[in-house]
């Protein structure tokens, strides 16, 4: 099974693939500069720090705990983990909508009211416990969008036109199937991130003749995240105007 880097060493790999120096990020993140250098040595990072370097880094700030291998604060994990399956669909029904309406889904998804999370969050079931790896550590960031086997194959076929069962996606993130760079280049597009900075991160390359996923798959990924913190109910209402939005001719 292919390993992957600490967390220090992860952290150190994004910064040098933004051509920062440490003296950058504790400037640009407004951190001091000896806290920076002990996370870069390996000391854990505080989830404080972590929240400032997200912005520098480009990265979003839920992503940035777990490529640090930091648990995510209640309030920054998905909120329904039913509503996943409602997320899948939302993807399908959205993507073959024209610009202006999935822009204007967005707007909705964004307007609408967060409740407050009523009870912990649950722990992950064992099977999507995985082990260090770059197949686990692509199966964390989706699950981070409330994406489990079942609505990440989904939402793989909608934006990628990947075809697999749920199964094998949990074989990638158990290290039983391959994370190839053609595959990596799927989840980037899934997790709305950029295919070469999911390369620096596991160490492995981009595919040949790589190019960037289409306007409406990037718009679409964006869409999923933006609606994690959701219920199951308020993103059925979402995917239900996507399909409404489809049958208008």
């Amino acid at each position: 099974m292919a390993e992957i880097p600490s967390p220090d060493v992860l952290l150190a790999r994004l910064a040098e693939h933004r051509g920062l120096s440490i003296e950058d990020l504790s400037r640009l993140a407004a951190v001091p500069e000896a806290g920076l250098r002990a996370v870069l040595d390996g000391a854990a990072p505080d989830p404080s720090l972590l929240k400032r370097l997200a912005p520098v880094l480009q990265l979003h700030v839920e992503d940035l705990f777990v490529i640090a291998s930091v648990p995510l604060p209640q309030e920054m994990t998905p909120l329904d983990p039913a509503a996943g399956g409602e997320a899948a669909l939302l993807a399908k029904n959205a993507i073959g909508l024209p610009r202006q309406d999935r822009e204007r889904l967005r707007r909705i998804a964004a307007a609408l009211p967060q409740q407050d999370r009523t009870r912990p969050t649950p722990e992950p079931p064992a099977y999507m416990t995985y082990p260090p790896g770059p197949g686990g550590l692509v199966m964390r960031l989706l699950a981070n969008r409330n994406l489990g086997w079942s609505a990440g194959a989904q939402t793989f076929l909608s934006l990628t036109g990947r075809y697999w069962s749920a199964a094998t996606y949990g074989q990638v993130g158990h290290g039983e199937v391959e994370l190839t760079p053609d595959l990596q280049a799927d989840y980037a597009t899934v997790l709305g991130i950029r295919a070469d900075d999911l390369s620096v991160l596991t160490g492995i390359g981009l595919p040949d003749g790589h190019r960037p996923p289409p306007r409406a798959a990037v718009e679409v990924a964006g869409l999923v995240r933006g609606v994690r913190r959701l219920t199951r109910h308020q993103v059925r209402e979402l995917a239900d105007t996507a399909e409404h939005e489809l049958r208008v001719p």
